[in-house]
């Protein structure tokens, strides 16, 4: 994965963060932030898994998040006064990381294909695919399927014809 992907893994990290904050507390960020970005970069590998894909995300650009902002009722206003990092928001990225953050044997299953791929760009994903007590109390908006099933439903589909695409090309 080429990391060239930073301004969008930055951008879908914020985007969850800021539609579905974490706990309050510096440590429950720190754990909700972990968690964000983990879902998001396993998902920009599995979307982008090569230079020239990546090549051209920059080209045609990522979308955007107006319609993620339209579906969670998020004000533009109400985040923050900068609104620039938002033109960044890949849509299917950030539906595929609600995705796995609702579901962690489906993290463990896409870490497993993106790295049978040859690539390990989240590294050690713990925190998503298996997460434990403080990570679930740190983020629970973040983590709760019911709340993320409007932003994970929008490309689950594709998502789960990609990992099956991409295991049967593996065995």
């Amino acid at each position: 994965m080429s990391t060239d992907l930073s301004p969008v893994i930055a951008a879908g990290t914020r985007w969850l963060l800021a539609a579905y904050p974490p706990a309050p507390g510096a440590l429950s960020h720190a754990l909700g932030e972990a968690q964000a970005r983990q879902a998001v970069t396993l998902a920009c590998a599995l979307r982008y898994p090569s230079e020239l894909d990546t090549q051209l995300l920059h080209l045609l650009g990522p979308g955007g998040s107006d319609r993620l902002d339209w579906l969670t009722g998020t004000e533009h206003g109400n985040l923050d006064g900068d609104g620039a990092w938002r033109t960044w928001v890949d849509e299917t990225v950030v539906s595929w990381a609600a995705c796995l953050l609702a579901d962690p044997a489906l993290a463990r299953r896409t870490h497993d294909t993106v790295t049978a791929a040859g690539s390990d760009p989240a590294g050690d994903v713990t925190r998503l695919a298996r997460p434990g007590e403080h990570e679930l109390q740190a983020a629970p908006l973040l983590r709760h399927p019911d709340l993320l099933e409007p932003v994970a439903t929008l490309h689950r589909p594709q998502l789960l014809e990609h990992l099956e695409g991409e295991n049967s090309a593996v065995r």
